[in-house]
C-alpha cells in the first residue's frame, strides 16, 4: 500500500506524518468521559482509506473545520491497536497538527509490515440522495419481509420539529424522521431546534420500522457522521438532552433494541408520561433503578421487553461499528414491527370498545328464531332492550394492556380506573370470594391484562315482528354503558400512593395487629405502607365545619384521632333524605345517595401527634373484660351521606377498620357528632344506642378480617354467632324438606359478587337451553328425594297428549289474528302482523313414575312428532280459524274449548294427538315448575286406578311433578335398552348412577 507517508524522528518512537483526501468523519463520541472522533483519509492514488483517532482535547476542534474532499495532512501520528476490537488506527499526539495538503510539500514513501490491517472502504461511495427520490421509496414492493436491510445514503434537510429531544427523535422538512439515539448527543445537542440545517452522511434508511410510526425512518449509527450547517433563525425553546438519568438510552443501550422495539418503547414511555403525569409527575415516572428504586414506566416495560427481546441478543461492539471492513450495526438490518400490545387512554379505549359493540349489533342474532317468531312486539322489543358484550385483552389487535389509577368516586360510589382522560367503573373480585377492601390501594397504578370488558348497550326499538329484524331502521335509539372487572390477583401494582397526612411504616402482618400469621412472605397487593388515601372530591384539611378543637400551633396540622370499628352490617346504597333536627327550617333537601352500616367500637379514640405513629392496635389484644361499657353501648350506627357514601365499595361486614380524623386534637369528636338525625325506630331496628354521621373529610383504613385475628376471643360472642351465618346458594335454598323459597330484594339489601363469570362463556339472552350437559335421572327422585337441579334430562315414554292449543294473535294487541287481520273492532287496529303461538300438556312416565310436561311454541312441534314443513303446514291452517284448542284427557285449568266437531283440521289434529307418531319414546330436558305459594301445602296422596294384566286395583301415590320441556329429542333404540337394563339392575340393588356418558 502507498501512502503520502513521511517519517518524523522523535525521542522514543518514530512518528507519521500522514496525507488524504478526507472521505468521511464520524460524531463526536464520549466514552468513559473522554471525548474522540474518527476522520478516515483516503489514498490519492488507491480508493484506501486508513482510520485516525482524535482524542486530545485541544484537537477536537478540528471536528467542526474539517470537510469531506479536502485534502489534509496530520502530522505526528503513532499507530496503536484497540483493545476492545483489535484494529488498527492511527493515534494522534499532543504534537500533531492539522494542516492543509500540498503535493509539493509531501512526499510518498511506502509503509512497512506494522500496518496489519487491510483498508477500510468507505461504506457507501455514492452518498448523495434527493428527497425526492427518497419519498419515492415508500411505493417500493411492500411484500412482506421477515428482515430487511436498511440502505444507506446521505441527506440534507431542515429540522421542523423536535419530537421527543430525550429519546433523540426529531423530524426533517415535515415529512422524514430522524432517530439519533443511537449515537451520543453531545453537549446537550445544542443547535439541533426548529429551523436548524443538518447533513446526515452514512445514514441508515428505514422504511415503515413500526406500523404506527412515520414510514420513512432515518437512524445515525456510530459509523454515521451529523453535521449543523446552519442554526436555526427562529426564536425556539431549546431542549436540552440528558445523558445521564435518560430512561431512553437506558432501556436502549440495556437491551440493544433494534429501531422499531426502541420506537415502539419511546411510544410507551410517552403515553405513560401523557396519562399519569398529572398524578404522579413527570420524575416518578421516568426513574430507573441504576442509584434507586424503579419508577413507573421501568417497571412497566421491563417485563414486556424480557419477554420481547431474545435472550441471546448480543452486546454492541462500538470499535467494530465504526472501524469494520463489513459495516455492521444495530440499524444494518431490521424487522418491520407491529406492537405486541398497547394502553391507549381510557377515552380511547372506550370508544374503541362501544365502536366494536355498535358494530356487531344485530338484533337477530340477540334472540333465537324458534323463540322470535311467536313474540308479539311487546315481548319482542323488550328483549332486545338490553344486551351485552365482553371483550377481553385479545380482543383488541394488538392486545390491550389496561392501565388506570384505582380510584373511588364520590358521584357513584364505585371504584373506578381514571388517567387524565377519562375514568372507567370497574368491579373487583378476590378468587377466594372475600370482598375488595383494600384502602391502601386507593390512588395507586395498577396494571392489569386479564380482565373483562363489559358494554351493555340500552336499546329502544319498534319492531313490529319478527320477520323486520334485519332492519335496523326500527332502532330508535341507543345507549351504552361500560365497566371493567377482573380479579385482584390478577394486577400489578405500578406505584403505590403518596399519603396526604403521613405513613404508616408498619407492615400489615406484623404481629401486633393481632392477626395469625399463615407464614406467607410474599407482599403482594397489600403495601406494607398504610397510608391515607387521596380520595376524589376531597381535599385534606378542608371542611365546612369543623369538628375538632385545633391548636395554634404546628403540632396540630400533623396530628389526628382514630378509632378501631367492626363492622357487623352494611346497608344498600339508596338515595335518602336525612333531616338533621333543630335546623331551624323545613325547606324539602334533595335526595342524596347514602348507605349505614352497623358497627361495634373496639375501643377508646386514640390520638396521635401524627399519622407514622398508628402502628400497632391496642385495642385487639385487650379483653372484653376491660373495655369500655356493655356491649350495647358500643355499638353504634354509622351514616354515610353525600361524598362519604365513597366508602361504600370497600366497607364490608366481618372487617375491622380504622376511621381516622386528620388534623384533630379532641378526643371527644366522636361523641359529639352522635346526634340522632334519623328516627328513634331506625336505632331501635338496629340496636344501636347512637348514630354517627361520618363528614367527607374523615379516612377509612382496612386493617384486618375478624377471620385472620389470632385471638377471636376479643369479640363478644352474640356478634360472633349473628355474624357467622351460612351463605346458601340457590341450589341449597331449595333443599329444606320438596317447600317454596322467596327471596326478594328490600331497599335496605346490599348485593355483592363474590366470582367473575368464566371468560368467553356468554349467558343467553332467551332460554335457548341450559349452556352445560344437564344430569339424567329417574321420575321417581323428583319426588322421593329433595330436588335441587334447575335442569335435567329423563329418558321417558310420552303415554299422552292431554290438551293442545294453535292460535295466531296480532303482534301489535294480542287479539286473534285471523286470515291476515286483526279482529279487534272498537278501536280498530291497524296491524297487519301475525304470530303463532301452541302450548300443550303432556304426561310422561318412565317406568318408575310420572309426570306432567308443560311445552310452548315449537316444543309442541317437537311433541307430536312434526317436522318443520309439516308444523308450518298446520300453523298456515290454524291461521284461517285464528284459534283451536282440544281437549283430550284429564283436567287442565284455562280457557274453555273452543274446537269445531266437523273441522278436518280438529279431527287430523285428534288422530295425530293418539298416534305412534306422537306417543312414543323421547328424550326430554325439562326444568321443574316450581309455582309461588304462599302457604307450603303438605304433600298429600292421591286415590288412583291401575290396571295391568287384566288386573285392576287401587293405590295411592304422590301428585304428579310438573316439568316445563326445554328440549325434546327422539330416543334411540340401542339407548332405551341399554337403560332398561340398568332400571332393572337399579330396582334389584338399589340405585345407580346414570350419566350421560354412559349412553
Amino acid at each position: 500500500m502507498q501512502l503520502l507517508i513521511t517519517r518524523v524522528p522523535c525521542r522514543k518512537r518514530t512518528k507519521l506524518n500522514v496525507a488524504g483526501e478526507l472521505a468521511r468523519l464520524s460524531s463526536l463520541l464520549c466514552i468513559h468521559h473522554k471525548t474522540f472522533f474518527f476522520l478516515f483519509l483516503k489514498c490519492f492514488t488507491s480508493a484506501a482509506c486508513v482510520p485516525v483517532l482524535v482524542q486530545k482535547p485541544a484537537q477536537l476542534a478540528w471536528h467542526h473545520v474539517l470537510k469531506l474532499g479536502h485534502g489534509y495532512v496530520l502530522t505526528a501520528l503513532s499507530m496503536s491497536g484497540l483493545k476492545m476490537s483489535g484494529h488498527k488506527v492511527f493515534v494522534t499526539s499532543f504534537s500533531s497538527c492539522l494542516r492543509p495538503y500540498h503535493a509539493e510539500q509531501v512526499k510518498e514513501q511506502p509503509l512497512d509490515g506494522g500496518w496489519q490491517e487491510g483498508p477500510i472502504q468507505p461504506v457507501c461511495p455514492q452518498a448523495s440522495v434527493h428527497l425526492s427520490s427518497l419519498l419515492e421509496l415508500r411505493y417500493e414492493d411492500k411484500r412482506p419481509v421477515l428482515t430487511k436491510e436498511s440502505k444507506i445514503l446521505s441527506y440534507v434537510g431542515t429540522i421542523t420539529q423536535v419530537l421527543n429531544a430525550q429519546a433523540g427523535l426529531y423530524e426533517l422538512d415535515n415529512k422524514v424522521c430522524l432517530c439519533l439515539a443511537y449515537q451520543q448527543a453531545l453537549y446537550f445537542a445544542r443547535g439541533l431546534r426548529p429551523g436548524a440545517r443538518v447533513e446526515l452522511r452514512d445514514i441508515h434508511l428505514l422504511q415503515k420500522p413500526l406500523s404506527s410510526f412515520h414510514s420513512i425512518v432515518l437512524g445515525a449509527c456510530l459509523h454515521s457522521t451529523v453535521l449543523l450547517k446552519d442554526f436555526s433563525r427562529l426564536s425556539t425553546f431549546h431542549q436540552p438532552v440528558a445523558s445521564s438519568g435518560n430512561l431512553y438510552l437506558e432501556l436502549l443501550f440495556r437491551y440493544n433494541l433494534s429501531l422499531p422495539l426502541y420506537l415502539w418503547v419511546v411510544s410507551l414511555i410517552e403515553m405513560l408520561e401523557q396519562r399519569f403525569s398529572s398524578f404522579f409527575g413527570r420524575r416518578q415516572l421516568l426513574l430507573f433503578s441504576k442509584h434507586q428504586s424503579p419508577g413507573i414506566a421501568e417497571k412497566f416495560l421491563v417485563p414486556l421487553l424480557d419477554a420481547v427481546v431474545p435472550s441471546e441478543n448480543q452486546a454492541r461492539n462500538i470499535y467494530s461499528e465504526i472501524l469494520g471492513e463489513i459495516h455492521e450495526c444495530p440499524l444494518h438490518q431490521y424487522q418491520p414491527l407491529e406492537p405486541p400490545c398497547q394502553a391507549p387512554a381510557l377515552s380511547l379505549l372506550c370508544s374503541m370498545a362501544e365502536q366494536k359493540s355498535l358494530e356487531t349489533f344485530c338484533p337477530s342474532q340477540l334472540l333465537s328464531p324458534l323463540d322470535a317468531q311467536h313474540m308479539n312486539t311487546q315481548e319482542l322489543n323488550c328483549r332486545l332492550a338490553w344486551s351485552y358484550n365482553t371483550f377481553s385483552a385479545e380482543s383488541f389487535q394488538p392486545r390491550m394492556v389496561l392501565l388506570g389509577v384505582l380510584r373511588v368516586s364520590s358521584k357513584s360510589s364505585s371504584l373506578q380506573l381514571q388517567d387524565h382522560s377519562s375514568v372507567l367503573p370497574c368491579v373487583i373480585c378476590r378468587r377466594d370470594g372475600s370482598p375488595f377492601a383494600d384502602t391502601a390501594l386507593i390512588g395507586s397504578l395498577l396494571q392489569v391484562e386479564t380482565y373483562q370488558l363489559v358494554v351493555e348497550m340500552f336499546v329502544q326499538s319498534d319492531f313490529p315482528s319478527w320477520e323486520q329484524l334485519l332492519n335496523l331502521e326500527h332502532v330508535r335509539e341507543k345507549k351504552t354503558s361500560l365497566y371493567v372487572q377482573f380479579y385482584f390477583e390478577d394486577a400489578q401494582i405500578l406505584s403505590h400512593p403518596k399519603p396526604l397526612t403521613g405513613e404508616r411504616p408498619a407492615s400489615r402482618g406484623s404481629p401486633c395487629l393481632g392477626r395469625k400469621n399463615h407464614g406467607n412472605p410474599k407482599v403482594e397487593l397489600d403495601s406494607p405502607d398504610a397510608k391515607v388515601p387521596k380520595l376524589e372530591g376531597t381535599e385534606a384539611g378542608t371542611s365546612s365545619k369543623e369538628y375538632c378543637a385545633r391548636d395554634p400551633g404546628s403540632t396540630s396540622r400533623a396530628s389526628c384521632v382514630s378509632r378501631l370499628f367492626l363492622v357487623t352490617q352494611k346497608e344498600g346504597l339508596m338515595p335518602r333524605n336525612y333531616m338533621p333536627s333543630g335546623e331551624g327550617h323545613e325547606e324539602k333537601q334533595e335526595l342524596q345517595p347514602s348507605f349505614q352500616a352497623t358497627a361495634m367500637w373496639m375501643g377508646k379514640p386514640r390520638l396521635w401527634a401524627n399519622p407514622r405513629e398508628i402502628r400497632s392496635l391496642p385495642e385487639l389484644e385487650q379483653t372484653t373484660d376491660h373495655m369500655e361499657g356493655s356491649e350495647t353501648q358500643q355499638r353504634v350506627l354509622l351514616l354515610f351521606m353525600g361524598k362519604s357514601s365513597r366508602w361504600f365499595p370497600v366497607l364490608h361486614p366481618n372487617g375491622l377498620y380504622q376511621i381516622v380524623v386528620p388534623h384533630c386534637t379532641d378526643l371527644g369528636v366522636f361523641k359529639q357528632l352522635c346526634l340522632p338525625p334519623v328516627p328513634e325506630r331506625v336505632l331501635d331496628q338496629s340496636c344501636c344506642p347512637s348514630c354517627l354521621p361520618v363528614p367527607d373529610t374523615w379516612h377509612l383504613q382496612h386493617e384486618t378480617w375478624i377471620s385472620c385475628l389470632a385471638y377471636p376471643q376479643l369479640v363478644p360472642e352474640s356478634v360472633l354467632l349473628s355474624m357467622g351465618q351460612r351463605v346458601s346458594s340457590i341450589p341449597d335454598l331449595f333443599n329444606p324438606r320438596f317447600h317454596n323459597v322467596y327471596c326478594i330484594y328490600v331497599a335496605s339489601s346490599c348485593i355483592r359478587i363474590i366470582a367473575l363469570p368464566v371468560p368467553g362463556v356468554l349467558l343467553p339472552l332467551s332460554p335457548k337451553g341450559p349452556a352445560s350437559s344437564p344430569q339424567l335421572v329417574l321420575l321417581s327422585s323428583l319426588l322421593l328425594q329433595p330436588c335441587s337441579l334447575s335442569h335435567a334430562q329423563v329418558f321417558c315414554h310420552l303415554s299422552h297428549v292431554l290438551a293442545l292449543s294453535l292460535h295466531w294473535i296480532c303482534s301489535l294487541c294480542c287479539s286473534i289474528f285471523r286470515e291476515g287481520r286483526c279482529t279487534r273492532q272498537s278501536p280498530p287496529c291497524p296491524s297487519y302482523t301475525g304470530v303463532s303461538q301452541a302450548s300443550a300438556r303432556i304426561l310422561v312416565e318412565d317406568g318408575t313414575g310420572e309426570a306432567l310436561v308443560q311445552c310452548r311454541n315449537q316444543q309442541v312441534a317437537a311433541a307430536l312428532g312434526l317436522n318443520s314443513a309439516e308444523w308450518e303446514a298446520v300453523q298456515s291452517c290454524v291461521q284461517s280459524q285464528g284459534s283451536i284448542s282440544i281437549q283430550l284427557g284429564g283436567t287442565s285449568a284455562g280457557t274453555a274449548c273452543v274446537e269445531e266437531p266437523d273441522d278436518l283440521l280438529v279431527w287430523y289434529l285428534r288422530s295425530l294427538c293418539r298416534s305412534p307418531v306422537a306417543c312414543r319414546p323421547i328424550l326430554l330436558t325439562f326444568s321443574l315448575d316450581r309455582k309461588p305459594s304462599k302457604i307450603p301445602q303438605p304433600v298429600t296422596l292421591q286415590l288412583r286406578r291401575f290396571l295391568g294384566m287384566e288386573v285392576e286395583f287401587m293405590s295411592q301415590v304422590r301428585p304428579r311433578p310438573i316439568l316445563t320441556s326445554l328440549n325434546i329429542q327422539e330416543a334411540e333404540h340401542t339407548v332405551l335398552s341399554y337403560l332398561n337394563s340398568k332400571r332393572t339392575l337399579s330396582l334389584r340393588h338399589g340405585p345407580l348412577p346414570i350419566s350421560t356418558e354412559d349412553t
